[in-house]
């Protein structure tokens, strides 16, 4: 690791040296990102004309939050919940989106679709992104099957990295230090380290980018030890992540692209909840490569995207029963591809035909049996279709149909309607009324399918959403959103085992379940320099409540005093959660435990001059002592500064 810093570090001071001239990229305007969506049709889409309510976290603001996470800034937002992601670095990060969890959600990243192929959920594990790498981030919630596949269930996070600059180079180098600790281990030492560095630019027809980087944390111990004698021993984790691509602009109408990029952390973690260990450990890698072209012509537009992603991950755990340290050991392999031709009848009207191809493996060695990647391997055949129509007199109509061909359960059609109707528009107001009908499947993972436990007779899970509400603004400095969803669940996956000897099978549950609740936002900008957001989700689910809240408040306050100076403060307050605790581990077997609400309040500052900025981050303000999961320890008050170099 002091190695990899120390070349890192006489990496920039040899680059800033020699091109400190290259200013250009700073004084390019900022685009009005949020103006254009991408995740309600996959090509470009004025928000006026989506009959959704996409959030989307823009290019300035992953600027001013240099130091966090891409969790972190997803943690922020209304019927969003990422468990984990406030405790110690490396633990799993779950992802709920309207009471959905892991498998319901589905991650885009540059328009391919990421999962783990070797989890009992597929779920794509946050930890491995790294927020120096991302442009921008759009948060699309409901059912979106239709055009995203198996897990757009409960919404789609949808990622865009960054692309290359328009001068011919371009250099960045972000460096940050801060403390790590929980709200009753307090000390002063500077446990978390950063640093990232970057390259793009434009030569003629040829555009590169690249990014590298690193960070360290420790001082806090995965488990809890409130109640523990003395306190348990910190985890460390390490990570870095390194991303290059590389654009060709074969004409006005064509462009390639190649990229690649590779990400590795490994952690040390404890035996469970409220228990210590000293040997557990694990890491997780993954490489990913592929192409993309863009082809434009008169009537429309031909995206092509091919990529594969391999992944392996593993941990050492400690057997209490045989007093050894058990390995292991997951492997999988993921292909995808994806041809998607947009085809304009007229500027109001226009057909999107989709074809999407995805295969997966799973190589599992572990103490209690393995799957062999020759036998747990399934691929998906998935023709889609959408038209957009976005009329002058205000209708607008999105509406789509897929019909998912999966090698091991057979076919499953899924479709959706999404009308909206812009009631008043006019310069100073807008009002806009939506809503949509759309129904989503998640189909079985390999674990699922071909473990020791799975069953090859699975269904995927179904699920149907329905959305009603509006989206209004006034003069630009106001905007009042508010949507109700109700979302009926049914075919659930679950484990089903012998309460006497524990063999079981997962199976398809027969019981429905349901879901609803209701998402305000409002945002204010009452001065140029001034910018507010407040936001409440209500979720109330018939069963399954692990760790969703009822209620949960975001707000946050942008101020600029002066010129390349913004304070901002971050306001989250979660209600209560319930765990249902089936095995008796926290009280009394089949009971749920309550765990309290918390609240918590973020600062950050950022200062720049001329080609540098400097930025102070303050987590947990108030140093609340609280459980994001249950047993597990949380960050309290810590502070983080850097420096930002651009040239």
């Amino acid at each position: 690791m002091k190695t990899n810093t120390l070349k890192l570090s006489v990496l920039v001071l040899l680059l800033s040296s020699q091109i400190g001239w290259a200013q250009e990229e700073q004084k390019e305007k900022v685009e009005q990102l949020d103006e254009v969506v991408l995740s309600d049709t996959k090509f470009e889409l004025k928000k006026e004309n989506s009959g959704k309510i996409i959030y989307k976290i823009t290019k300035k603001q992953i600027e001013q939050s240099a130091g966090k996470t891409v969790a972190d800034l997803l943690d922020q937002v209304a019927g969003v919940e990422i468990t984990g992601n406030n405790n110690a670095a490396g633990y799993p990060i779950g992802i709920y989106i309207r009471g959905g969890r892991n498998r319901q959600v589905a991650v885009a990243i540059d328009g391919v679709l990421v999962s783990d192929p070797t989890g009992i959920s597929s779920t794509y594990n946050l930890n491995l992104l790294d927020l120096n790498e991302v442009e921008s981030i759009e948060i699309l919630k409901g059912s979106s099957s239709t055009l995203y596949g198996s897990g757009a269930a409960a919404g789609v996070i949808n990622i865009k990295l960054k692309k290359a600059s328009k001068s011919p180079i371009a250099f960045n180098y972000t460096a940050s230090v801060g403390t790590n600790n929980t709200q009753r281990n307090r000390n002063s030492k500077l446990n978390n380290l950063n640093q990232s560095v970057g390259l793009r630019g434009t030569i003629n027809k040829f555009t590169y980018l690249a990014n590298y980087s690193l960070s360290k944390s420790d001082g806090i111990s995965s488990a809890n030890d409130k109640d523990a004698i003395t306190p348990f021993s910190d985890d460390a984790y390490n990570s870095d992540a390194a991303l290059v691509k590389l654009g060709f602009e074969a004409s006005e109408k064509l462009n390639f692209e190649v990229f690649g990029n590779y990400s590795n952390y490994k952690y040390e973690y404890d035996a469970g909840a409220y228990f210590d260990s000293d040997v557990n450990n694990g890491y997780e890698e993954q490489f990913q490569y592929g192409i993309k072209s863009d082809y434009k012509y008169e009537k429309g537009e031909l995206l092509v995207t091919l990529s594969a992603t391999d992944l392996e991950r593993g941990f050492d755990s400690f057997n209490s029963w045989s007093n050894t340290l058990d390995s292991y050991l997951y492997k999988g392999t993921s292909l995808f591809a994806e041809v998607i031709n947009k085809y304009n009848f007229s500027k109001k009207s226009h057909l999107i035909l989709g074809f999407n191809y995805q295969d997966f493996d799973n190589q599992t060695n572990t103490p209690f049996g393995n799957i062999d990647k020759d036998k747990a391997n399934y691929n998906t055949i998935d023709p889609f279709a959408s038209y957009v129509f976005t009329g002058a007199n205000g209708l607008n109509l999105n509406a789509g149909v897929r019909l998912n061909n999966h090698s091991e359960y057979g076919s499953h059609f899924v479709y959706h309607i999404n009308p909206s109707y812009n009631v008043i528009k006019s310069e100073d107001l807008n009002f806009k009324v939506l809503t949509s009908y759309s129904t989503a499947f998640i189909a079985p993972s390999t674990y699922q399918l071909f473990s020791q436990y799975g069953n090859l007779d699975l269904d995927p899970e179904e699920n149907a959403t329905f959305e009603l509400g509006f989206d209004s603004s006034y003069k630009k400095w106001l905007n009042l959103s508010s949507v109700f969803f109700y979302r009926a669940e049914k075919s659930t996956i679950i484990f089903v085992s012998d309460p006497i000897t524990f063999v079981g099978e997962y199976e398809n549950s027969r019981d429905e379940q349901n879901v609803k609740g209701v998402e305000t936002a409002l945002n204010l900008k009452p001065l140029k320099n001034l910018h507010v957001n407040l936001s409440h989700a209500y979720t109330h689910k018939s069963s399954d409540l692990d760790y969703i809240p009822s209620h949960k408040i975001t707000a946050s306050v942008d101020y600029q005093p002066i010129r390349r100076m913004n304070i901002s403060v971050v306001y989250k307050g979660v209600g209560e959660r319930t765990y249902f605790d089936q095995w008796g581990s926290f009280g009394s077997a089949g009971e749920d435990v309550i765990l309290d609400a918390y609240n918590l309040v973020d600062f950050n500052i950022n200062y720049g001059i001329e080609n540098v900025t400097a930025f102070v981050n303050l987590s947990n303000i108030f140093n609340e002592d609280y459980e994001d999961v249950l047993g597990y320890s949380t960050r309290g008050r810590n502070f983080l500064v850097g420096l930002k170099f651009k040239f």
